[in-house]
């Protein structure tokens, strides 16, 4: 039988509240990631010229969209 078992061992406890841990440093961060991107996103506002020239087929309308700052 196994004599060396211990509460504090990397499968017990200690192991536990690791992965625990690390998970949730996981969530904040992307959690955080999310936001800033969802942020830069709002404020980055953009405009569109030449509407009626806007084919639906053929036209690349990238190139109708204009960055406003």
């Amino acid at each position: 039988m196994n004599e060396n078992r211990s509460v504090f061992a990397l499968d017990g406890i200690t192991g536990m509240l690791i992965a625990t841990v690390l998970l949730l440093t996981i969530l904040a961060g992307l959690t955080v990631w999310g936001i800033s991107v969802q942020n830069a996103s709002a404020t980055n506002f953009y405009d569109v010229k030449d509407e009626k020239s806007i084919k639906m087929f053929g036209s690349n309308s990238a190139d109708h969209i204009v960055d406003v700052k």
